[in-house]
């Protein structure tokens, strides 16, 4: 079983949202073999709080516009450090970066494959990697 085309429509929407509001290290995995509750888990990561939360913000704001897509269940917005977003079809988690380096959920989830992400957000991504890389 892969992915249904619903759920990698949300992915790109998603992606491409946290991609605006700067988000790190993007990316998504198919888990459609390995659970029964989703397809997909896009994740990202981002300096602190504040950003945290306009990247939630973001995504569910164009998830809701362009895909007519509310989540049923969100966690974590009070303390900022780790938003989980569950779309059913989808989900997302939006973590500081501390806590991703931390829980490493790509360490469980690197036998699922990749979903590729829009040409849209691996370019800010690299542009952003070349920048850091500068300085």
């Amino acid at each position: 079983m892969t992915a249904s085309d619903k759920s990698l429509q949300l992915v790109r929407v998603a992606a491409e949202a946290a991609a605006d509001k700067l988000a790190d290290d993007i990316i998504a995995y198919d888990v459609s073999d390995q659970l029964v509750i989703t397809d997909a888990f896009l994740l990202c990561s981002a300096s602190n709080d504040r950003q945290v939360r306009a990247i939630v913000d973001e995504i569910e704001e164009r998830l809701r516009v362009e895909v007519h897509a509310k989540p049923v269940r969100r966690e974590g917005e009070r303390e900022g450090r780790w938003v989980l977003l569950d779309y059913l079809d989808i989900v997302v988690h939006v973590q500081h970066e501390e806590d991703r380096t931390f829980y490493a959920l790509e360490r469980l989830w690197k036998d699922c494959p990749a979903i590729a992400l829009p040409e849209s957000v691996t370019r800010v991504q690299a542009q952003r990697s070349r920048g850091a890389a500068g300085e």
